[in-house]
């Protein structure tokens, strides 16, 4: 039971993670890993379309990683619950194994169905703990989205751009150039204005922030 939870709380934290990743993206990226180089022939305020590496950008903002570590400190702690709950009851249950001889029929029977409802209480706690945990990525897969997408809505705006794609394996782009990567401003963006946040300047960090040097 114990091990059932464990591959219940991996699954789930695997979904999450995922989740997470996808950012409404989807694969592996097809380009050079880091992807964050972006090459000087062509400056991002002077396109109307770019692309955005997803699994550079998820690598790199450093939003997303503390995420991932709350989500995986999480899954620990209901993990450590769980066992507690479960190894107590597996001590009540080898204790019942060990001294049923000296009991009567009744009252074996009896403990027999508090056991058994110990176990159902159980697993109906398992469940639960998967549920919370699946609100906590939900939780936190939407403020990752809203924070991606505000600042993309933003840095297109400023510059110019009427379009920004994903470019990752099956995201249907087959090829993109390099000059339309603005992955690296992204990252740089988005970390300045969770840097701001997070020391509490509250200062709206804006799009231009990013522009090439």
């Amino acid at each position: 039971m114990k091990n059932n939870l464990s591959i219940v709380l991996n699954v789930v934290l695997a979904v999450a993670v995922v989740v997470l990743y996808v950012l409404h993206f989807s694969g592996k990226s097809t380009s050079s890993e880091g992807g964050d180089s972006v090459s000087g022939a062509m400056n991002p305020s002077n396109l109307s379309i770019a692309y955005v590496n997803s699994d550079s950008l998820l690598k790199n903002y450093d939003f997303f990683k503390d995420l991932e570590k709350k989500l995986i400190e999480k899954r620990d702690k209901l993990n450590v619950e769980y066992q507690n709950r479960a190894e107590g009851l597996q001590r009540e249950i080898n204790n019942f194994q060990n001294t049923a001889g000296n009991m009567t029929i009744s009252q074996a029977k009896a403990v027999e169905e508090d056991l058994r409802k110990k176990q159902q209480n159980l697993m109906m706690y398992q469940e639960q703990l998967g549920q919370q945990l699946m609100g906590e990525e939900s939780k936190m897969n939407a403020q990752l989205y809203d924070k991606v997408a505000e600042y993309l809505r933003d840095f297109g705006m400023d510059k110019n751009l009427q379009l920004v794609l994903t470019y990752t394996k099956g995201s249907g782009v087959l090829y993109a150039n390099d000059s339309l990567d603005i992955t690296k401003h992204i990252i740089v963006g988005l970390n300045e204005i969770y840097k701001a946040e997070q020391s509490g300047v509250g200062v709206k960090a804006k799009a231009d922030s990013t522009s090439t040097k």
